[in-house]
């Protein structure tokens, strides 16, 4: 049985021009640079997905408001997709573990945690040093 796929608007390089308020040759631009990369239609037209549209909105974003030239894009967006990626290596490691370690001996863990003695909070006690208050007792007489 064929999953359904969810219906992906796209938009031509004229709409999103007047959506972002920016010219058909930036965004040509930024296509050359590797910044982005929309897809084609058939008779060759550059064809702007919702995905696309907040990258570009995130290159905006760091070129108009923070200042940050194209290189400067590049080197975020790469530093962004490598943090991705760490992250999905990271979730991948603590299912392993999860699976390995924790799989089968709830029970156990769960004893463990149960075992443990409860404490209650200490109460604070100010402890003065005698040997100052002799020291400033002397001095207010005098």
């Amino acid at each position: 049985m064929k999953e359904k796929k969810e219906p992906r608007n796209y938009y031509h390089i004229s709409s999103v021009s007047r959506m972002y308020n920016i010219h058909p040759q930036t965004l040509r631009l930024y296509e050359r640079e590797g910044l982005l990369e929309p897809s084609r239609s058939e008779g060759n037209t550059r064809c702007y997905a919702d995905e696309d549209l907040r990258r570009l909105e995130l290159i905006l974003n760091l070129t108009r408001d923070l200042g940050v030239n194209l290189a400067g894009v590049e080197v975020v967006l790469n530093m962004r997709k490598k943090i991705e990626q760490i992250e999905e290596e990271v979730n991948m490691f603590l299912e392993y573990i999860k699976k390995e370690f924790f799989e089968g001996r709830e029970e156990e863990f769960e004893h463990r945690a149960k075992s443990l003695v409860r404490v209650s909070p200490a109460k604070i006690i100010k402890i003065e040093k005698v040997a100052e208050k002799e020291k400033e007792k002397p001095e207010e007489k005098a």
